[in-house]
């Protein structure tokens, strides 16, 4: 898989129906000993007032991805499995 096939791509939670953003206006954290994903960083689509907020990123686990269609992403993941990661790190 390389990072071209996944740009465009609508990422969706299938825990519960949420659109959680799109591929390319985020990071990608890859092992570097063998070049696999690791998980997929992408901001975090909060209210209004988290855009004068600190900056945070949702971090999505590889294992979460279920299916990989020709325009979604579809990930199963709960809240308690989301992580939030500060933008600075």
């Amino acid at each position: 898989m390389r990072l071209n096939d996944l740009v465009g791509k609508e990422m969706v939670n299938i825990y519960d129906g949420m659109r959680m953003g799109t591929v390319g206006e985020s990071d990608m954290f890859v092992d570097e000993e063998n070049g696999s994903i690791v998980s997929i960083i992408l901001p975090n689509r909060g209210n209004a007032f988290n855009f004068w907020a600190d900056r945070q990123k949702l971090v999505i686990p590889w294992e979460a991805v279920k299916k990989i269609g020709r325009e979604v992403i579809v990930v199963d993941i709960d809240q308690t499995h989301m992580r939030l990661k500060n933008s600075s790190l």
